[in-house]
């Protein structure tokens, strides 16, 4: 039984900025690539990615939208491990300007010169399934 709720991991999750996001590959492999959830989770079970269309992960999210977000917190200053927080989740891909709008922080002008209006951008939307945690000695899950 978890003894974390929903805000508080959403409150760790701010923390952390870059993700691993596990996609299925087209050979069935298991693919991760890092994912910068650029500090958007006021964390309600989704969490939101910008990409270009033209890659390898929205292929695979196209193939099979099941994914897996692998986040770390790093350690304190006296050592102790950060928390580990894996998000397994249902994938979706936009291209509506407003949710880009909705999401977008000027700090993706770096790898999205144009802003929301830079060719080729997508949202994805991870819908999540179920929140697994480990902080410590505490652990849980959450079934969203």
């Amino acid at each position: 039984m978890s003894s974390m709720t929903l805000p508080e991991i959403a409150r760790k999750l701010k923390k952390i900025d870059f993700c691993m996001m596990s996609t299925h590959g087209g050979s069935s492999a298991i693919t991760n690539r890092p994912m910068s959830n650029n500090g958007d989770v006021d964390y309600d079970g989704d969490s939101w990615f910008f990409s270009f269309e033209d890659t390898n992960k929205i292929a695979d999210i196209t193939r099979d939208p099941q994914v897996t977000l692998a986040f770390t917190e790093p350690p304190s200053l006296l050592g102790k491990p950060g928390i580990f927080i894996s998000i397994e989740g249902e994938a979706r891909i936009s291209k509506d300007k407003a949710q880009f709008r909705d999401h977008w922080v000027p700090d993706l002008e770096r790898w999205f010169t144009e802003g929301v209006d830079t060719p080729g951008l997508v949202l994805i939307q991870v819908r999540g399934k179920r929140v697994q945690y480990w902080d410590g000695e505490e652990n849980g899950t959450l079934t969203l």
